[in-house]
C-alpha cells in the first residue's frame, strides 16, 4: 500500500500478499487474521504469508501458522 492509498474506515479489504508489500483489490479497514479472526486494522498490518495468501494479527501468530504448515509438508 503506497501512502496515497486511504483504506475505508468500514469493511473488509480484499488484499493481494507481496513480498514485503501488499496489494489493495477492495477497499475496506481491516483484514482477518487467517488463524484466530481477529480484526487487523491495514495500518497496523505487519505479518502475512505470500504463499497462503494470509494475513496474521501478530509474529508469535505468524510463527505458529509456520509451524503447522511445515507440519503438513
Amino acid at each position: 500500500m503506497n501512502r496515497y492509498e486511504r483504506p475505508s474506515a468500514q469493511g473488509e479489504a480484499g488484499i493481494q500478499y507481496l513480498d514485503g508489500d501488499y496489494r489493495v483489490l477492495k477497499p475496506g479497514g481491516y483484514v482477518l487474521c487467517a488463524v484466530t479472526g481477529q480484526q487487523i486494522p491495514l495500518t497496523e498490518l505487519r505479518y502475512w504469508s505470500v504463499e497462503r495468501q494470509e494475513a496474521y494479527a501478530g509474529p508469535e501468530i505468524a510463527a505458529q501458522r509456520y509451524e503447522e504448515t511445515q507440519q503438513d509438508r
